[in-house]
């Protein structure tokens, strides 16, 4: 039994198959023919197989040929029942070729009543009002049937969409997940203050209490406002309205000064800063890779321990300039490496918390780097540290590079 089920499940696989191919072909024609009118090219007409036209005619003629043995044999039948002595005069020969087009018809009629793609499209219309009716009140789970044996040629329109609803619903989440996410994280700063001030009130504190109380208080508003200025920051470069100047300069003398600027946070933590920067040039937005260089730097300074060491290189390669910074920190699980970048995301919540750290700052980096063209990786195993590798283009599109690089 199992291997005509085999057979049928691979027919009905391959069947599938070859409706998806069809689908893929109609998207890539329609969409070069669309090209093609845009850039004022004319569009070649697909000619079909000449094996397929050949099966079709074929199919034809096998289809006529049993419509006239089954009309021949009713005719047949009835002459021999109700006509016994009349033979094969012109008359029976004339009504068994009109009953084979009748048969002919028919069976045209019957499987375009089987098949009928106007009936399956006038569902399918109703069920897309019904979804574009849903999404409109906020629903993205809809999904429209995408059989190609159904919708015919409404395939290409029913697969975009499909996929436009598809990208509505994460783009929902994503923006359910940020909100639950910003409450959050201002929900802990602002518990903390009401609680402490509601300690201060009590008049059985002592000075050094009552300062430590304040401390935290400040401590917490100064968490607050960079997390709303990283929100603004990042609202502003995600809006495609920031400010983006692209100039040549220095990058080795940047990264000096981003780790000069990091110096008694290191110095601090006696860690060893390995430097490889040797003289180059790039044309870039100064201010926004500014921010990029000491985020990292300040996370790999931050997660690294005591005595740990941090290393900053830079080099060119193949037409690009890559900046590494290394440390020798806690590291990151293989699980959370993949969402490192996102929004909020912390690896280690309890220390990150402590730290104060808002989850925005790689967020902030990926975008900067993006908006450069550019790349950033990241490799990390747990107790052994993390790698940050930045690629970005010398020369970032739309910059002046005619300037010269006196920083």
């Amino acid at each position: 039994m199992s291997g005509p089920l085999g057979f049928l499940r691979r027919w009905r696989r391959e069947r599938w198959e070859r409706f998806e191919n069809i689908l893929t072909f109609q998207e890539e024609y329609y969409r070069n023919r669309l090209q093609n009118e845009r850039d004022g090219k004319p569009t070649r007409m697909t000619r079909p197989y000449l094996r397929w036209i050949l099966f079709g005619i074929g199919m034809i003629h096998v289809s006529m040929l049993i419509n006239y043995l089954l009309a021949n044999w009713i005719m047949s039948l009835i002459y021999d029942t109700w006509f016994p002595d009349m033979g094969y005069p012109l008359g029976r020969q004339l009504l068994t070729a009109f009953l084979m087009t009748n048969l002919f018809g028919i069976g045209m009629m019957l499987i375009r009543l089987r098949f009928d793609p106007g009936r399956h499209q006038l569902n399918l219309f109703m069920n897309w009002i019904d979804a574009m009716r849903r999404m409109a009140k906020g629903d993205f789970n809809v999904t429209l049937d995408s059989d190609p044996r159904r919708i015919g040629q409404m395939g290409v329109l029913v697969r975009s969409f499909n996929e436009m609803a598809n990208k509505l619903s994460e783009v929902e989440k994503m923006r359910q997940e940020f909100i639950s996410n910003v409450s959050h994280e201002f929900q802990s700063p602002l518990t903390s203050i009401g609680g402490f001030a509601r300690a201060l009130r009590s008049d059985d504190l002592s000075p050094e209490t009552r300062q430590h109380y304040l401390r935290i208080i400040e401590l917490e508003c100064a968490r607050l406002s960079k997390l709303s200025d990283n929100l603004l920051k990042l609202t502003s470069l995600e809006s495609k309205q920031h400010p983006f100047e692209p100039k040549p300069y220095r990058l080795d003398r940047q990264l000096r000064r981003a780790i000069l600027s990091c110096e008694p946070q290191w110095q601090s933590k006696k860690q060893e800063i390995d430097v490889e920067l040797p003289d180059t040039t790039i044309v870039a937005d100064e201010d926004l890779l500014n921010q990029v260089w000491f985020n990292l730097l300040h996370n790999a300074i931050k997660f690294t321990p005591e005595g740990g060491a941090v290393r900053i290189a830079l080099e060119e390669r193949d037409g690009c300039i890559r900046v590494e910074v290394a440390d020798t920190g806690i590291g990151v699980s293989e699980e959370d490496l993949p969402h490192l970048f996102e929004r909020f995301f912390k690896a280690d919540k309890a220390r990150s918390s402590a730290a104060g750290g808002s989850g925005l700052g790689l967020s902030i980096v990926k975008k900067i780097v993006e908006m450069h063209g550019g790349e950033v990786t990241a490799r990390s195993r747990p107790g052994e540290g993390t790698n940050f590798l930045v690629t970005l283009p010398r020369e970032t599109p739309g910059g002046d590079s005619s300037q010269p690089a006196n920083r």
